[in-house]
């Protein structure tokens, strides 16, 4: 079996404990400043929050898992969001997902190989009379078509492409 040879850089982590280290009830702050400094709170960077403050690895977990804002998986660079709520639903938001996922290659996670997008589907933006719509990045896309949807994502990094 491999063995996972990611090394994380611990000065963030360092910084963080030397602000939070010995206060109770600061494992919110602790994972949200963790989560800022490496896009996700990777098992590895718990286990030394762990190690060093004496705070369970299965409290840490247990409050990610519970709290929506964490995510215990790496995402990709850009975040396509897709709405799939009964106006976006109808108007085809179904292809839109289709599309994504195929052009981009996104595995079960939703994430791309290379880490550059990740695709969460939503059910509602609030922007019900544009659907379809599509948010990237935090910038909203109305009445997306699935080669439009594509071809956008690929303007938002031309580079990488």
């Amino acid at each position: 079996m491999a063995e996972n040879t990611t090394t994380f850089d611990l000065a963030p982590l360092r910084q963080v404990l030397d602000q939070y280290g010995g206060q109770k009830g600061a494992v919110i702050p602790i994972l949200q400043h963790i989560q800022d400094a490496y896009g996700y709170l990777p098992k590895e960077i718990l286990t030394e929050v762990s190690r060093r403050t004496g705070i369970p690895v299965t409290r840490l977990i247990g409050v990610a898992t519970f709290y929506a804002q964490f995510r215990l998986s790496r995402r990709g660079k850009h975040l396509i969001r897709i709405c799939d709520g009964t106006a976006c639903h109808v108007r085809g938001a179904p292809k839109n997902v289709a599309a994504v996922e195929k052009a981009f290659e996104l595995g079960d996670d939703g994430t791309s190989p290379d880490y550059k997008y990740t695709l969460e589907i939503v059910y509602c933006v609030g922007s019900c009379g544009l659907a379809p719509v599509a948010v990237v990045d935090d910038r909203v896309y109305g009445r997306v078509e699935p080669e439009d949807l594509v071809e956008r994502l690929r303007e938002v990094a031309p580079e990488e492409h």
